[in-house]
């Protein structure tokens, strides 16, 4: 087979593939594990015959002067020589040219993992490779046998393995293929490598020094040999009548055709084992009991799986109350299709941090919004896709059945039963539909308060949670952030001793932590409130802290959380106990949507045979309070028209973008079976669908966006199209919100006048989200103690942007001021101040405590500062005008994604290194991705502390897979510069033959 085509074949699967995840990637050894005695004859071997590969026919120049002098230095890449290594390896084992039928692809279903501990990394490699007998290398030598550890393809994501296999298989077709398209190898070529690959094998055990020189001088070949193909193929391009496509793009649907073939018939084969567990293999439902300790589904579960409806894949709504089971059903339905129908599944989920989608968060401002696009553009173009929703609490259900042309199933189970009780004053009662005014008294809560107490707590709360914790868990529900922390720290003041020795040492472990995520630092409150076992819970926290406190609650370390309401929606952390604080979020009154997500963390299944909910409320809020607990759950609505510039005009940007519908008819179709179209007597009194639709259009045609052509059918008949403009693509690509796509226009147009690089902060106001201006006001001291520290080029910043150091002072003094000021600028320069404080010293907590501002909020700033400037980035793709800003842009993104010293970024790059990883990476003298690619992960395990050997060799190998994409990036590049252009003219006559 010609190895140029080879390679090509290899490096369009490659491409074509997802990246493997973390547990295909992770068990992989190094090369440098792989057998010394018997690699180093191999490397030289497959040496040689990429020396071969790389052989060039000489192609006659018009001139012998050499037209591209020394610009050949970007020819050398030791990595792709070492990957091409083992593939040729692989190629030339006689144990795999024979024994093909020993690569078994074995999919969830196998008999394979049945013995073994299924972690991820079993789960996603779905590839076992057997071993055979020792045999004789290419030099004559005999191997040793092969074990898993070393084995040459056990450092190579399961596709790659399926690519190998059938590579073989088809290798004489593409070889003659290749052959034809180019003569790759010259007679003189031939020569000298075969004159190596001889020498190799004479001389198998010569020693590392003349191993050595024979690399370097076959190296020095190699490039050259490149260099002389670049040469004449740029020649040969400038004398060509027709274009020269890539060889690669030409093969590439081939072979991802054929790949997918072969994956198919693997998975047909691996197992007959199908429909003991719902239509599911065996292996499942074994899986269900060994990790998650389910034996046996509810009742509802049964019935709502084998309901017609779902068997004959129709789309189904279900509702229950939360915690009864309904995301169990979900992935079920989801692994039916994956494993049984082989079809492809979108989970979309309104919180990142939940497991389940919540089917009413349709109606929760522009989030539902965009479900709402997501769902109606689903119904519209894919007539066989099936949809499954699922709610905790939904009301006007009709209208989303027929929305989604859905069944319904519901239920009223609950694993473990709730009791609802409010307490007014020192009586606790409960509520009971039954009864008159729908509560009635249950008991007098029994502690015993001083005088000091009863201040300082005058809801009782204290009593309520020693009544639970440390045993069981609880939950207090808080208006605002700041009482979270308030309530917390006073709960901790009335607690005995005895609650400091309940699981000391892992409090203890849990405060470490803190402070090593933290870089040193800890919070206060937090330092004072978990050797108690409490912690607050709300947006102020980091990510990291977030995640470390919910993993101490749900393994009983921590059994007391004061929380916002954010929680009931985004966490799934059940209590014993939960207890409302006020009947309030913020200062808005509790919704019944809003107290049914609350109350429902009460009772853990498996845990608690009960679970319990209390509302604390105020004489003068009891009557309201009895309304709330007895009304109906609050009905769904579009909020498509609410969401104008997230809504609509959005919506109509993406149909005639991805040209779903573009014409006015087809559009107002489109916008019939929509929730909104469904829902359009109810939500539009002043105006009809049709002429919100018309409206709509015609606003994003007078903005630049659209751009409308009148079609003719007939004489009196006429129908308009509409495509999208170069500026609406970029909108539209850039995912810009319309209300700012032309603010951000202008923002960029002004920057380009007199742009200034000696500072970032330039950059940085031009990538500040504008949608967070309005969730912080300055504090006008600290923005005028930052105005005063600002560089000469930061001033002249804030001069171009319209900002002065005379206003700022003002404000800050107290001033009355005439003159008008943009406040959006301002305060948009001032989150600018932030992030590029942040940039510089890259530490959230000190930057918190500079601006006064929670390091939630600051790590919320930066995170959609990085999003925003990505977008950003794309927006500027899309127009010829700003491409000055492409390259700054690209770095920008980087540093504010990873928001470390700029020589961590690289490494930071690498699936699982984070700042604190990256640091000792770089410490010990890994500083650039080549180095951890060509690690060797026994070596990193001595020399990193705390990181064990499968961590190194996840660094190792996702380093490796990293450098192979930048790699294969540069190699598309060149092919790209080679390529003859399509519009390249036709050859034109010389002058002397037009003379």
């Amino acid at each position: 087979m010609d190895e140029g085509g080879s390679r090509i074949i290899r490096r369009v699967s490659l491409r074509k593939r997802n990246r493997p995840s973390l547990g295909s990637v992770c068990a992989a050894p190094a090369a440098a594990e792989l057998k010394p005695g018997n690699v180093e004859d191999e490397e030289m071997v497959a040496g040689s015959r990429r020396r071969k590969t790389v052989g060039v026919q000489p192609v006659e120049y018009d001139s012998e002067e050499d037209m591209f002098g020394d610009y050949d230095s970007f020819t050398e890449n030791s990595f792709l020589a070492q990957v091409d290594d083992l593939e040729q390896k692989y190629m030339q084992l006689p144990e795999h040219r024979e024994h093909d039928t020993d690569l078994a692809i074995e999919d969830l279903c196998s008999e394979s993992i049945k013995d073994s501990k299924l972690n991820i990394t079993t789960v996603d490699n779905f590839t076992a490779l057997k071993t055979d007998e020792p045999t004789k290398n290419q030099c004559g030598q005999e191997d040793v046998a092969i074990e898993p550890g070393t084995d040459l393809l056990y450092d190579v994501p399961s596709s790659q393995v399926l690519y190998f296999e059938n590579l073989q298989n088809s290798s004489n077709d593409w070889g003659n293929q290749f052959t034809k398209e180019k003569d790759w190898n010259s007679s003189s070529h031939q020569t000298v490598n075969e004159e190596l690959s001889h020498s190799c094998i004479e001389q198998p055990q010569q020693n590392d020094q003349s191993s050595s020189e024979v690399r370097t001088s076959s190296d020095t070949t190699r490039r050259k040999s490149l260099k002389d193909h670049l040469k004449s193929t740029m020649t040969g391009n400038a004398k060509a009548q027709t274009p020269v496509f890539s060889k690669t793009k030409q093969l590439k649907e081939t072979l991802l055709s054929e790949e997918i073939n072969v994956a198919k018939k693997t998975l047909e084969s691996s197992s007959d084992d199908r429909g003991p567990f719902y239509s599911l293999p065996s292996k499942v439902r074994d899986l269900y009991v060994q990790f998650k300790g389910i034996e046996k589904l509810y009742e509802w579960q049964h019935t709502c799986l084998t309901l017609n409806s779902v068997q004959e894949r129709k789309n189904l709504i279900y509702s229950l109350p939360t915690s009864g089971g309904k995301t169990l059903v979900a992935e079920i339905l989801m692994l039916q299709e994956l494993l049984c129908r082989r079809k492809d599944v979108l989970m979309i989920l309104p919180y990142v941090a939940i497991v389940q989608e919540k089917l009413h968060m349709i109606g929760a401002g522009s989030r539902g919004a965009v479900l709402e696009m997501t769902l109606a553009k689903i119904l519209y173009t894919n007539k066989t896709t099936q949809i499954i929703g699922m709610s905790a609490t939904l009301n006007n259900v009709e209208d989303l059945q027929e929305f989604l042309q859905a069944e319904y199933y519901t239920n009223q189970f609950r694993p473990v039963e709730l009791k609802e009780y409010l307490k007014i004053n020192d009586e606790i009662h409960e509520v009971d539909s039954k009864a008159e005014n729908g509560i009635t008294f249950s008991r007098l809560l029994n502690y015993k308060y001083s005088d000091t107490l009863k201040k300082m707590d005058p809801d009782r709360l204290v009593a309520l949670v020693t009544e639970v914790i440390p045993n069981y868990s609880c939950l207090v529900f808080c208006p605002t952030k700041k009482n979270c922390e308030n309530v917390a720290e006073m709960i901790c003041k009335f607690l005995s001793k005895e609650y400091l020795k309940h699981r000391e040492k892992e409090k203890c472990e849990v405060i470490k932590n803190l402070k090593n995520i933290g870089g040193g630092n800890l919070c206060p409150v937090l330092k004072r409130t978990i050797p108690f076992g409490v912690a607050y819970h709300h947006s102020g926290l980091t990510s990291d802290e977030r995640k470390l406190l919910e993993e101490a609650y749900s393994t009983g370390v921590l059994c007391l959380f004061t929380c916002t309401s954010t929680l009931a929606a985004g966490v799934n952390l059940p209590a014993r106990r939960v207890i409302l604080r006020a009947p309030y979020v913020a200062k808005e009154f509790l919704k019944r949507n809003q107290y049914k997500q609350m109350i429902g963390r009460a009772g853990r299944a498996g845990i608690d045979t009960v679970g319990e909910s209390i509302l604390i409320l105020q004489e003068k809020d009891k009557q309201q309070v009895l309304e709330l607990i007895n009304s109906p759950l609050e009905n769904c609505y579009s909020h498509l028209v609410q969401e104008f510039t997230k809504g609509i005009q959005t919506l109509f940007l993406s149909l005639i973008g991805l040209k779903i519908a573009t014409n006015l008819s087809d559009i107002y179709h489109f916008m019939s079976g929509t929730f909104l179209g469904v829902q359009q007597k109810i939500l539009l009194k002043e105006k009809s669908l049709w002429e919100i639709t018309v409206e709509s259009l015609s606003y994003l045609t007078e903005k630049g966006l659209l751009q409308k052509d009148t079609i003719r059918k007939a004489e009196k008949e006429v129908e308009y199209n509409f495509h999208i403009t170069k500026l609406g693509r970029a909108s539209f690509k850039g995912m810009i919100d319309l209300a700012y796509c032309g603010i951000l226009y202008r923002d960029l147009k002004k920057g380009l006048e007199g742009l200034v690089l000696e500072s970032l902060l330039h950059l940085i106001y031009l990538i500040t989200p504008y949608d967070m201006v309005f969730l912080y006001d300055p504090d006008w001291m600290i923005y005028f103690r930052q105005f005063s520290q600002l560089s000469p080029a930061e001033q002249k910043v804030a001069a171009l942007v319209g900002v002065s150091e005379s206003f700022i002072g003002k404000k800050a003094s107290g001033q009355a001021i005439k003159k008008k000021v943009d406040k959006d600028i301002v305060n948009r320069l001032y989150l600018s101040f932030i992030l590029n404080t942040l940039l510089k010293e890259t530490n959230i907590w000190s930057v918190s405590e500079k601006y006064n501002m929670p390091r939630g909020y600051i790590q919320n700033l930066l995170t959609g500062a990085a999003s925003f400037s990505s977008c950003v980035l794309h927006f500027c793709e899309e127009l010829e005008e700003f491409w000055v800003y492409r390259a700054l842009l690209v770095e920008l993104t980087k540093k504010l994604t990873y928001c470390v010293k700029a020589e961590l970024i690289p490494l930071m790059e690498v699936t699982g290194v984070l700042e604190g990883r990256a640091k000792q990476l770089y410490n010990a003298g890994y500083k650039s991705l080549m180095h951890l690619a060509n690690a060797n992960p026994e070596v990193l395990i001595k020399t990193v502390d705390h990181l064990s050997r499968r961590q190194a060799k996840q660094i190792v190998s996702s380093a490796k897979m990293l450098l192979l994409e930048k790699a294969e990036a540069l190699q598309e590049e060149v092919e790209e510069l080679l390529r003859l252009p399509s519009d390249f003219p036709d050859t034109v006559a010389s002058p002397i033959e037009k003379a």
